[in-house]
């Protein structure tokens, strides 16, 4: 089974429509949604009727706008409250056990808070798992949400390894196009982290009973085109078989944000070109969902 997934549902009203305009008229069938958006609620209400349909996640954010956990987030935070703390930075103190802790103790309670935000829309009560750019990889931030997930006792159906086949793009090389120098370190950084997770709560992993799945959406993420995904597609479905894997999921980032006022209150600046600057791209990665979907969803 491939999963067309999309991130970043519910960040703002005409952005998610954008998402789900390629469920309605494409292959998208599952989406992630923004925990700490104003706007998530509301954008869950406009999909009531299909949300049982989708594979609904918990897109963890430490990123964009603010926490939910207000000023006890304040080590994350600027001095307007907005989520202002780097990939690097967290990857470093996590690194050092006196700051370790004081960090540990503020993104336990964030993930905490944007977990039993999204608990209404988790479909069968089983909750699934990710983070905007990847952040949920971190230790650290891996680490907090295992604590949280076993205090709860959650039960979670999935959660995200972000790990990619570097030999699907060795195979395809020639066909593929756009693939960024930054976007190959990012994957190896990425691969490394979830080998790491793994090793370290691989047995609880496996009480929870997380498959994995083959991964596609870091090495070509911001041109996640159809001419690319299809000329990887056969080589991911060979080595998916040869490694005994049952699903794909298929990562793309279909909502373009170009409303004035939505642009405007974008807090991340990285956010801010590749939803708002890079808008034409996430053009054509809704158009390779429709075109995946094969035209209108009967």
């Amino acid at each position: 089974m491939i999963e067309y997934h999309a991130d970043d549902y519910g960040l703002f009203k005409t952005q998610s429509r954008h998402i789900i305009e390629t469920y309605h008229n494409g292959a998208l069938n599952g989406i992630s949604i923004m925990p700490n958006s104003p706007y998530l609620d509301e954008c869950m209400a406009d999909i009531a009727d299909i949300r049982e349909k989708l594979f609904v996640t918990v897109h963890l954010n430490f990123v964009e706008g603010k926490p939910l956990s207000g000023q006890k987030a304040g080590r994350l935070t600027d001095g307007d409250g907005n989520f202002n703390i780097s990939f690097g930075k967290i990857l470093l103190v996590g690194c050092v056990p006196v700051l370790r802790r004081f960090y540990f103790k503020q993104i336990r309670r964030e993930i905490d808070a944007q977990i039993e935000k999204c608990r209404p829309y988790m479909n069968g009560g089983k909750f699934r798992l990710d983070g905007h750019v990847h952040y949920h990889m971190l230790p650290l931030v891996f680490d907090a949400m295992i604590d949280v997930i076993k205090e709860k006792k959650l039960e979670v159906s999935y959660i995200r390894f972000p790990r990619e086949e570097i030999d699907v793009y060795r195979r395809a090389a020639g066909k593929v196009k756009d693939i960024k120098p930054i976007n190959v370190v990012k994957a190896l950084v990425l691969n490394t982290l979830s080998s790491r997770n793994e090793r370290k709560h691989g047995a609880f992993l496996a009480e929870l009973g997380i498959e994995k799945k083959l991964f596609m959406g870091v090495m070509l993420s911001g041109h996640m085109f159809h001419e690319n995904v299809s000329a990887c597609l056969p080589f991911a479905a060979d080595i998916q078989a040869d490694r005994g894997l049952h699903d794909m999921e298929l990562l793309f980032h279909p909502g373009d944000v170009t409303q004035e006022e939505e642009v405007k209150e974008l807090t991340s600046p990285d956010d801010l070109s590749f939803l708002t600057k890079e808008a034409d791209n996430r053009r054509r990665e809704a158009e390779a969902l429709r075109k995946f979907g094969g035209g209108l969803r009967r």
